[in-house]
Parts: C-alpha cells; structure tokens; sequence
C-alpha cells in the first residue's frame, strides 16, 4: 500500500474513535480488512492493515525463545489480527509491548492478557490509564485490569530474547509523555510507535503530554540509531528507512521554525492558520486526521505552552 492510499483509507477512520471502542460492532466493511504480515528482518515481521484503517503498525520478534509482540490494533480487528499472527507463528504471544497510550495501539491489551501475554509499557502509560480510564461510548469509565502493563519501566529496559538485544527507549513528551520505541540491534529494526507517521503530517497529542519539541527529539534520537540498512517500522504508514524518518524531522523542524517566528510577532493562532504558513507542504503531508490546518494549529498550541 502506499502512502497516498494508507492516507485516503485512514482519512475518516483515525479521527473517528468508534473503532477503536469496546462496543463498536464490525461492519460488512469491516470484514473486508486484513493484516499482510511482512518479515523485514529474520524472525522479525511488520503486521500492516489491507483494505482499510485497522489500527498502528504491529510487530512481532518470533523465535525459539518465544514470541514478541509490540502494538495490538483495536477490539474490531482482534480476529483478523490473530490470524495474521498465526499465519507465522502457532506460538503463544509471551510479551506485549505497549508504544504508548491510544486506542489504535493497545486496544486489545485485555484479549491479549487473557491469552497469558505480559504487557510491557513505559510507566507513564500505566498511569494514565490508572488515573484517566479509557473512553466508551462516549464516557469515560475504568480501564479493566488486564488491559494494564503489568511491567513498566522510567528510562530504558532491554530484552534479550531470540537471539537479539532488544532495548526500550522512552521518548519523553514527544507524541504523548509515554511513548516508547523498540531496537532490535542484530536485526537492525526499530519501532518507533507513533514518534513517526511515515509521509504524513504526525499528530502530537498536546493533551497527553506531547510536543512538538518532544516530538523533534524522539526522531533524532532514532536517527542515531539508524544507519542506511535499518528497517523502520513506524507507527502509521509503510515500511520506512533512515532517509524517510530524516524527511520526517526536517519537515517539523521547518513547520515549527515558520511557525515560532508568526508567534514571535504577536500573531494570534487563526491569524497564523489564516496565512498558512505550511501550503508548500500540503500536497505531499496533509491527510484527513491531521490536515495542513490541524499541523499548524497542533504546532502553535504546543510552541505556546
């Protein structure tokens, strides 16, 4: 799939939160939706949605020590997304690695707890859902308890399974204040959760803690640990590599430096909306979600903080 037609097929999905709801039920459409399980790397694949919006990128880590799974779609997609994991694996999922916080990434958290996975997440991920609950039907109510990382870590942690050196890396208020991406360091993979949407405007969820200036750091701290032959995995969009993610962040660098000198002047946020300071980017970045208006306003409120 490519960029344009992941665009156009996440246009209406991603901004409405339906999906992603425990009492959402499939449609006809729905049905149509599957999951192309692709190995980017020995033992290593990228789980990406076909014929629609089915949620973040997921990836799976297989091998004689077990099974490795980070990310986990939304409740409609859990049937589909079994069976694209079983198309590679009759392996049990032993770990669940939660890259941060939405519904898009951890929505069947509790399904897969119940199947015996263990949720890893970054500490703070835990607590927003301790502390704010998840959203259903329009209210906001508890999170279940087997939708809760059961192990968490501050700064780092690292897992040594399947012949790999596997490091978490927190990535402090960039898309949300509990992001995390994943390593593989023989295999040259890295996940970066939703600190990259590949050819697309990123949403920065001021709300939950992220930034623009967050944002910018998360991206150059993966492209440290990127050489030419990395496989990046990222959060929404195709299969990427260092030179896309390096794309990513010259792109916010430069929205976030036209639009910190419209503040400088004194310009209110609709005034800068109004001049548009981001139409050269358009073509090529906006998308239904996070429209050329959205990227502009979402990088002022964060720059005004």
């Amino acid at each position: 799939m490519t960029v344009k037609q992941l665009m156009a097929s996440m246009t209406l999905a991603l901004g409405a939160t339906l999906l992603a709801q425990p009492g959402y039920t499939a449609s006809n459409e729905d049905k149509k939706l599957s999951f192309n399980a692709k190995e980017v790397a020995s033992g290593i694949y990228m789980l990406q949605g076909v014929g629609g919006f089915t949620g973040g990128n997921i990836g799976l880590s297989i091998g004689e020590d077990g099974v490795v799974m980070i990310d986990d779609s939304m409740p409609p997609m859990l049937d589909i997304m079994k069976t694209a994991i079983k198309s590679v694996t009759d392996k049990p999922v032993d770990f669940l690695i939660n890259t941060h916080v939405h519904g898009d990434h951890i929505g069947n958290n509790a399904a897969m707890a119940n199947d015996g996975a263990h949720i890893v997440a970054h500490e703070n991920l835990r607590h927003h859902l301790l502390t704010k609950g998840i959203s259903s039907g329009g209210k906001t109510k508890d999170a279940p308890k087997a939708m809760l990382p059961v192990i968490t870590f501050s700064h780092s942690m690292s897992f040594h399974l399947n012949g790999e050196d596997a490091e978490l890396i927190h990535l402090p208020k960039a898309h949300t204040d509990g992001d995390a991406a994943i390593h593989f360091k023989q295999a040259n993979v890295i996940h970066t959760g939703d600190v990259f949407f590949n050819g697309m405007f990123p949403y920065i969820d001021i709300n939950s803690g992220g930034s623009v200036d967050g944002y910018i750091s998360a991206q150059e701290t993966l492209i440290k640990l990127a050489n030419d032959k990395t496989k990046i995995i990222p959060g929404h969009g195709p299969l990427a590599s260092k030179s896309d993610l390096e794309k990513a962040v010259a792109m916010l660098k430069e929205a976030k430096s036209r639009i910190a000198k419209a503040i400088d002047k004194g310009l209110s946020e609709d005034d800068v909306v109004n001049n548009n300071p981001l139409s050269d980017y358009h073509e090529a970045w906006n998308w239904g979600f996070i429209t050329t208006e959205k990227m502009t306003r979402q990088v002022y409120k964060s720059l005004k903080q």
